[in-house]
């Protein structure tokens, strides 16, 4: 909010021409300026606490995570998996303090890397406040805790520890770079050289977050193998059935509950008017958010109920973490385009998000690719979808409202607005895939190179809650203790 200037002088002539015209004048003007300032730093207090919540919302998906995670993997390895989760989220935070926030917004800087803010060097700024790094930090967390879930059950505790440092203090932030921040080669904040014209539109992460989770935990699982009995000696699919569906369900409810910070907090601030008219003297920003909560609930449940019928025609029972799985997937297809669809649109993205999931399932196991959450599949190709619908259905209007530097600036492909942002989401999807599998695809190799990704077969039939982490999460019988 910019602040409204009171000019004396001008004031000082409509007062006429008495002897107390000027101090009258100064009088007014003082008061007015400092109820100007009173409305500015209200405005700045308004949009910071909106972000600051928002970030809450998101750190909270972590329990969500550690939940879904828990109860998706067998109780003998319960202890392990919250652990990680746990180390995604601290391990995550020094390091986006120390590297990753500067790497990834430190401008000005060239479209590849930040380079300003280490350790937050000159905060807060001009550009930046402690909320949005909060608010940043919370994403980066949220990659690396997808990826964890593709590598449970089997990875060594050090791996976990290497991997998500790399991820959340190098590879994450500079993707992130490359689309968020106002200098990134494919940002739709530039103000020139845009990509194909338009920028990328990934409003809150379907490639950023998702995709590179999902591509990262993918080459970790690949690289490692699946899980002792995940196949049988004919290459036939063994289930190898997470142990309480109660977490499952507990921890997609979480997640549910913070993905309406993830996408609606993707605004940054709330208190921004876009231009009053007769029709819609009601409509702002506030409006956009409310209308992007609408379309993340409806991508999510029409994914879901997708997936419901589409498992009772192919396998013939109700599963319900088949129909989490779906939900989630309908949500990361939709944080991508949330922000510049109808809520029609959502519903044609969730419906196809879960059909996405299931094929992709479908082709893991003939692959003999084992990932205990289905992350890959779930983040990293509902994330690719979601990224190609944005350029397939995104709508002018609420593109040029939230994009406001460039006017008419290119729109989704069915939506009249020509292919140029469909181009530019194809370059993201091959931009992420190939610098997630490099750089990823490296780190986890080198760590099977020298023996510290994969625990050993014996600790793997044990199970990781009793050889690395002092005992099991449940104890299933209780010991009798001698009367005193």
């Amino acid at each position: 909010m910019t602040e409204i200037a009171c000019s004396a002088a001008d004031l000082r002539h409509l007062l006429g021409g008495s002897a107390n015209a000027t101090a009258v004048a100064d009088y007014i003007c003082g008061r007015f300026d400092a109820i100007s300032s009173k409305f500015v730093d209200t405005s700045y207090a308004v949009d910071n606490t909106y972000l600051l919540f928002s970030a809450y919302l998101v750190f909270a998906m972590q329990l969500g995570f550690a939940m879904l995670c828990a109860g998706s993997v067998r109780a003998k390895n319960t202890m392990n998996i919250m652990l990680t989760n746990v180390l995604d989220a601290v391990t995550g935070g020094v390091f986006y303090y120390i590297f990753g926030f500067a790497l990834a917004f430190g401008t000005p800087s060239n479209g590849f890397i930040g380079h300003h803010y280490f350790g937050l060097s000159q905060f807060p700024s001009f550009s930046f406040d402690y909320g949005f790094f909060l608010f940043q930090w919370a994403f980066a967390i949220a990659a690396a805790g997808i990826t964890s879930g593709s590598i449970a059950e089997r990875t060594q505790f050090v791996a976990y520890l290497i991997y998500s440092s790399v991820l959340t203090g190098l590879i994450y932030p500079i993707v992130s770079h490359w689309f968020w921040s106002a200098d990134g080669w494919g940002s739709a904040s530039r103000t020139e050289n845009l990509l194909f014209g338009s920028g990328v539109i990934d409003f809150a992460g379907s490639g950023v977050v998702h995709m590179v989770g999902g591509i990262a935990g993918l080459w970790g699982a690949v690289i490692e193998g699946p899980r002792i009995g995940r196949f049988d000696h004919a290459g036939r699919s063994v289930a190898l059935r997470g142990h309480s569906g109660t977490l499952v369900v507990l921890g997609t409810f979480l997640l549910w509950f913070g993905w309406y910070g993830f996408n609606p907090g993707s605004f940054l601030n709330i208190l921004k008017a876009y231009g009053t008219t007769t029709a819609a003297p009601f409509y702002g920003q506030w409006s956009a958010i409310g209308r992007t909560a609408v379309t993340t609930t409806l991508a999510g449940c029409t994914a879901a109920l997708t997936t419901l019928f589409g498992k009772r025609l192919l396998v013939g029972h109700w599963n319900v973490t088949d129909v989490c799985n779906g939900l989630l997937g309908g949500f990361a297809a939709i944080t991508s385009g949330c922000a510049v669809v109808d809520p029609w649109a959502a519903i044609v993205c969730g419906f196809f998000s879960a059909w996405v999931l299931i094929g992709f399932n479908k082709l893991a196991e003939k692959l003999k690719y084992d990932d205990p959450l289905e992350a890959a599949q779930l983040h990293g190709g509902c994330g690719a979808w979601g990224i190609l619908f944005t350029g397939l259905f995104a709508k002018q209007a609420y593109v040029n409202e939230i994009y406001s530097g460039l006017p008419d600036r290119p729109y989704g492909l069915l939506m009249g607005g020509g292919g140029r942002l469909l181009a530019a989401h194809i370059v993201q999807i091959l931009s992420i895939a190939s610098w997630v599998s490099v750089t990823m695809g490296l780190v986890f190799w080198l760590l099977h190179k020298f023996q510290l990704l994969r625990i050993t077969a014996e600790e793997e039939m044990a199970g990781m809650d009793l050889t690395s982490h002092g005992g099991l999460a449940y104890v299933y019988n209780d010991e009798e203790k001698p009367y005193v």
